[in-house]
């Protein structure tokens, strides 16, 4: 057998060298595979015990208590104010007398028209006290009143308006008689009539003090 046959007979097949490129190829990367997929070793950190959390401390201030209510206030109302009334001193006045004649009747004096003081801011609201003059004062002397001889003197009160006619009379002193008293309250508020009280050049109500006094004749 010659030379060249038998370096023939030593080539190894082409086919068998891809092949174990092939294996070795395969081999490395299913290596880098394994190693791929290995698990990490855990880290130095991660594997130290981990502190307990500390626990987060409030201080809450105490809150001081509400003051207490303030006391109930007993709340009165003011009284309304008193009317200031002007009061001026009467002018002394001659009380009418009663003669005792058949008809039992006379006229009273005439009597100047007082002055009065200058009123207050309130002088409207209340009657005034002043002493007024007679326009017309009829008095009979009551029957019976003769027959037992009754006499004396009646001081009244009387409530004139602004036209001087009474509307309201009061006894404030008595004769010592009720028939007398009676009488000389009935006749004033019925058929007497005053000249009104004038204030700043207007007429008003008026308080007025009236005698009115029962004589017998001869008596």
């Amino acid at each position: 057998m010659s030379s060249a046959s038998l370096a023939g007979a030593r080539r190894p097949h082409p086919d068998q060298v891809r092949i174990a490129a092939l294996s070795a190829a395969m081999a490395l990367n299913l290596v880098i595979l394994v190693a791929a997929l290995r698990p990490l070793p855990p880290r130095m950190a991660d594997a130290l015990p981990r502190p307990a959390p500390v626990p987060t401390v409030r201080i809450i201030e105490k809150q001081p208590p509400p003051p207490p209510a303030p006391p109930m206030l007993d709340v009165k109302p003011l009284p309304a104010p008193t009317p200031t009334v002007t009061r001026v001193k009467p002018t002394p006045v001659a009380p009418p007398v009663v003669a005792a004649v058949e008809e039992g009747n006379i006229a009273a004096p005439p009597v100047s028209t007082p002055t009065l003081a200058p009123p207050s801011s309130s002088v409207g609201a209340a009657p005034v006290e002043a002493s007024l003059a007679y326009r017309q004062a009829p008095l009979a002397y009551p029957a019976i009143a003769m027959r037992q001889r009754m006499h004396g003197t009646v001081l009244l009160r009387v409530l004139v308006d602004e036209s001087g006619k009474p509307v309201d009379v009061q006894v404030e002193r008595s004769s010592g008689y009720p028939l007398l008293d009676r009488s000389a309250r009935t006749q004033v508020l019925s058929g007497w009539s005053f000249q009104p009280a004038v204030v700043d050049g207007r007429t008003v109500r008026a308080w007025a003090r009236v005698p009115v006094t029962f004589q017998l004749r001869g008596g």
